[in-house]
């Protein structure tokens, strides 16, 4: 485990320093880093990989944040490790998280791959009711719904203890830094700047995503002069988990690309 204070926060985090070509792994609502584990252990062993719990999740400090705050916290680890530029891989709102960093710093970003995520997620009042649940009822009684949500019917039913894993890892989430996320979303739209990614981008969807369907996906992909769409058949919101080998192969993919 390592921990280091980045803007008066201290994150969690874990890093190999390998080589030239290098991943940063940025996490969903309500998960830690270990959801990229699978996929991490898939790259070649002489890559460079960043993975972060971001303020308020895992092993992170929690701190107030919007979506600029989670993008400085990347940057000032990418800078601590003299990383960029490297390939950025965000899902949910870790594709967000890319994003803002692309458009705070895109010297740090050599290409993206935006799993499941969109410039805008849902609206505002949509968000606001899941806040208002959580301070009425707490994360433990929303967590069988976001499950289902999170994860393909097959996953849920062929993987149960896995299942009750991920379930564990998202009601122990700290309830403040799960709703400072939820306002971060909440509060975000970014499609006004999406014309302006100039880097290669992959947009990975899911034909069972609950959470970003397939066609918002592929609506977000068009918004992006250099993005392409791999949708990944049976995967739900979190590919990562359930498809690992498919995430993996875009990763490298697109690598080579650079």
């Amino acid at each position: 485990m390592t921990f280091l204070e980045m803007n008066g926060t201290v994150l969690h985090h874990k890093v190999r320093l390998s080589g030239k070509t290098s991943v940063v792994f940025l996490n969903s609502l309500g998960t830690d880093l270990r959801i990229w584990d699978d996929v991490a252990s898939l790259l070649p062993d002489d890559w460079t990989v960043l993975q972060i719990d971001k303020r308020g999740h895992g092993l992170s400090e929690t701190g107030d944040a919007d979506m600029k705050t989670y993008a400085a916290d990347v940057a000032a680890l990418m800078d601590h490790y003299c990383l960029g530029p490297a390939l950025i891989c965000g899902v949910s709102i870790g594709g967000m998280i890319a994003q803002q960093l692309f458009h705070a710093r895109s010297d740090l970003v050599s290409s993206m791959v935006l799993s499941n995520t969109a410039a805008r997620i849902g609206d505002a009042a949509s968000w606001q009711a899941r806040l208002d649940q959580l301070d009425e009822v707490g994360l433990e009684a929303l967590a069988d719904g976001i499950l289902e949500r999170w994860f393909s019917a097959a996953f849920r039913f062929d993987r149960p203890s896995d299942l009750q894993g991920y379930r564990s890892m998202l009601a122990r989430t700290p309830a403040e830094g799960y709703a400072t996320a939820c306002r971060a979303i909440r509060d975000t739209d970014l499609r006004d700047q999406t014309s302006q990614i100039d880097a290669p981008v992959i947009c990975i969807s899911g034909t069972e995503d609950l959470a970003t369907p397939s066609h918002i996906v592929a609506q977000f992909a068009q918004s992006i002069p250099k993005a392409s769409v791999v949708e990944i058949s049976g995967a739900g919101h979190l590919p990562c988990i359930e498809t690992p080998l498919e995430v993996a192969a875009v990763i490298k993919g697109i690598a080579q690309q650079g």
